[in-house]
């Protein structure tokens, strides 16, 4: 099984959420590797930035503002890859959102926001670049089409307080691996992976900007979801792996034609643990078995706020 060479001139790389994190790092790095790149995000002004640095360096840029939640705007992001490079080589649904508190004081707003970006927007991208790809493949022999999706590690573990994110996470990775099972029966040419990140600082805690209007919750935030809200900027800005790097994870996964790509191997123990629950019939483990003390500070906060 032959897999994409990343190829400077040649490939074109298709990202969303290309305006911070791993995105942004994406388009940086590919412009160092002279690929074409189309990029899109939800935020005009990141967008513009980020299309300025590499133009300035001389990159194959095309961009469009979008929202990865509506069919329409991936679908416009496709018309533009095809209209500046034709069919892409390569694409990364990476735009994501994120969200906490417990799961039955998530609105019906805090769901739609969070599936309609994490997991519609993975959706609505292998929904339209698929086909073509596949197409590609058909007519030339020599083509390779390679397709990333941006899951998380908690795609793969349930971390208390954080249901939406968790349950649109877990989607993506079993969308993924249907995806690369679904290949494998049509076409030796056209391959998926799925990343499932730790935390990494990406901003990905203030993705809360870009919320649009007509999905804000309509109260005050409760003291769960402040309490989330608290412990993702913490882990998210205190991550060791850098999102550059995360970016080089990515492409050197693709060009191995890896599906599973995961930024902390260390994690993995918890993952194990939670597949050994599922085969035993057990009971979930206590995620905080290894660290009580954040545990106990979890919920002695959660008490304290339902008594005020």
């Amino acid at each position: 099984m032959s897999h994409l060479t990343l190829q400077a001139g040649v490939t074109t790389v298709v990202v969303t959420g290309a305006g911070s994190g791993f995105g942004l790092e994406l388009a940086r790095l590919g412009a160092q590797k002279g690929l074409n790149l189309v990029l899109m995000d939800v935020q005009q002004d990141s967008l513009d930035a980020v299309v300025q640095e590499l133009r300035s360096q001389k990159a194959q840029v095309a961009a469009l503002r979008g929202d990865v939640s509506r069919p329409e705007d991936v679908k416009a992001l496709a018309d533009l890859c095809l209209e500046r490079f034709g069919v892409p080589h390569l694409v990364i649904n990476n735009a994501g959102v994120a969200h906490g508190g417990l799961i039955w004081e998530h609105s019906m707003r805090d769901w739609q926001w969070v599936l309609g970006v994490n997991l519609y927007g993975v959706i609505h991208g292998v929904h339209t670049f698929t086909p073509l790809m596949l197409r590609a493949a058909k007519k030339d022999p020599a083509y390779q089409g390679h397709i990333v999706n941006v899951a998380s590690m908690a795609g793969l573990l349930n971390s208390p307080n954080m249901g939406a994110y968790n349950v649109s996470k877990h989607a993506v990775v079993s969308l993924s691996e249907t995806l690369y099972q679904d290949l494998s029966l049509v076409t030796d040419q056209v391959h998926a992976s799925v990343l499932c990140p730790y935390f990494v600082p990406t901003g990905l805690h203030l993705s809360d900007r870009n919320r649009p209007r007509e999905l804000r919750s309509e109260g005050k935030p409760t003291p769960s979801q402040l309490i989330a809200q608290a412990m993702s900027t913490k882990a998210v800005t205190s991550g060791k792996v850098t999102a550059a790097q995360t970016a080089a994870m990515i492409y050197d996964g693709v060009e191995r034609g890896s599906f599973y790509i995961f930024t902390h191997p260390n994690a993995m123990g918890s993952v194990q643990t939670r597949m050994e629950d599922i085969l035993q019939a057990r009971n979930p483990t206590d995620p905080f078995a290894g660290k009580p003390e954040i545990g106990d500070r979890l919920r002695q906060a959660l008490k304290e706020a339902s008594q005020r």
